[in-house]
């Protein structure tokens, strides 16, 4: 009886963290540009007048924090640069959206935030991965010590 080898799998071109992560960078600083970040840029002037100020900075404050963390920032994360970075004040902005302003919410009513909360703090834990402007200068996603080289 004559043994066959067993194929190899042929890898794909990029790692599949990597692929993840892109799409996670991708998809999340689209839903926040989309639905609180553009609408902001446009509608400067109205939503100035209705932003939330939970710790009496101002509303032009507030609102410029919101326009950095919900604008600004998921371009430069979707780009891939300065991607652990740019993830703080988003992290900042949605925890205070979530526990302070919005505190009655049911886990069920502020589902989105939560969501993106998550999104952006496994972001900023894992990197921008290996597809990305900054990637040069990412070692986020580089290979672990395999247990042949102990």
């Amino acid at each position: 009886m004559q043994a066959h080898p067993i194929p190899r799998r042929r890898a794909l071109p990029v790692p599949p963290l990597d692929l993840g992560l892109l799409f996670l960078r991708l998809a999340g600083s689209f839903m926040l540009f989309y639905v609180h970040g553009l609408p902001k840029l446009l509608h400067y002037a109205h939503e100035l007048s209705v932003i939330e100020d939970p710790f009496g900075l101002g509303p032009a404050l507030s609102l410029w924090a919101a326009i950095l963390a919900e604008a600004v920032c998921p371009v430069l994360i979707a780009l891939g640069l300065f991607t652990r970075l740019a993830c703080l004040p988003i992290i900042g902005v949605l925890l205070v959206a979530m526990l302070a302003v919005h505190p009655g919410w049911s886990i069920a009513e502020g589902q989105f935030g939560w969501l993106l909360l998550v999104i952006f703090t496994a972001i900023a834990l894992c990197g921008p991965g290996r597809w990305g402007l900054g990637a040069a200068s990412t070692t986020a996603t580089a290979p672990l010590p395999s247990s042949a080289s102990r």
